[in-house]
């Protein structure tokens, strides 16, 4: 299921809209969380950490690719072949 922002942001400025215009103001404030709480879990946000781990292992993948890159060259110079 594809994430249409624009709709999302839409329907969050007619959700809160609605809730201020039918809710007393002591109830906004439980009913934005609760709204705010259900957008952010069907974002599928990632925390921080999440990131950075992830950031992290790109990281050592890119290094672990550029190694391997240079053993195939070396590996071809020595068999004389010609470098891709």
């Amino acid at each position: 299921m594809a994430f249409d922002q624009n709709n999302f942001l839409s329907e969050l400025q007619r959700r809160l809209s609605e809730l201020i215009r039918q809710s007393p103001a002591e109830d906004i404030e439980r009913n934005v969380k609760a709204l705010l709480g259900q957008t952010f879990q069907r974002l599928e946000l990632v925390t921080r950490e999440e990131f950075d781990v992830q950031t992290d292992l790109l990281k050592a993948l890119q290094a672990r690719a550029v190694a391997l890159e240079d053993q195939v060259r070396r590996l071809e110079e020595r068999l004389g072949q010609q470098p891709r």
